[in-house]
C-alpha cells in the first residue's frame, strides 16, 4: 500500500493539532483515574506514569498514520520506529512532567495540575514534532 498524496501545511498542523489534543485528553483522563485513588507523590509518579503512556501509544498510532503517512511493511519496522519515537519523546516527556509537577506540588489544586500538564503537553508536542519530522519519519527503516 502506498501513502497518500502529500499533505499541504495547513493539513499538517490542523491533524497534529488536532491528534495533540485528543492525546492530550486521553492521558488527562488516565492521570484522573489514577489519582481518583489517591495523591499522595506515590500516586501522582504513577498517575504521570500512566497518563505518559496512554498519550504515547495513541499519538503515535495517529502521527504515523494520518499525519508522516508511514505505511510500514513489518511489524519489525514498527518496533523501530516507534522505539525511535519513544526515544525522542524522553526530553519532550520531561517538559510536560516538571511543568505539571510545579503545578500540582505548588497548588495541590486538580485544575491548576491540569493546567500545568496542557502547558507542559503544548511545548512538549511543538518540540516534539520537529524532532519526529527530522529523527523519526523522515525515511524508511532498514
Amino acid at each position: 500500500m502506498q501513502p497518500s498524496k502529500p499533505l499541504s501545511k495547513t493539513q499538517i498542523l490542523v491533524r497534529y493539532t488536532v491528534f495533540a489534543a485528543l492525546a492530550s485528553a486521553c492521558n488527562l483522563l488516565a492521570q484522573n483515574a489514577v489519582l481518583a485513588v489517591d495523591t499522595t507523590p506515590a500516586w501522582f509518579t504513577t498517575a504521570l506514569v500512566v497518563g505518559t503512556a496512554t498519550g504515547l501509544l495513541i499519538k503515535y498510532a495517529l502521527d504515523a498514520r494520518w499525519v508522516f503517512q508511514v505505511v510500514e511493511r513489518t511489524p519489525q519496522h514498527h518496533a523501530g520506529r516507534f522505539s525511535l519515537y519513544s526515544l525522542t519523546g524522553v526530553f519532550t516527556t520531561l517538559i510536560f512532567w516538571a511543568t505539571e509537577s510545579v503545578f500540582w506540588f505548588g497548588t495541590h489544586d486538580h485544575a491548576m495540575r491540569e493546567l500545568g500538564a496542557i502547558i507542559g503537553l503544548s511545548i512538549g508536542y511543538v518540540v516534539k514534532y520537529q524532532l519526529d519530522k527530522r529523527w523519526v519519519f523522515s525515511g524508511p527503516l532498514t
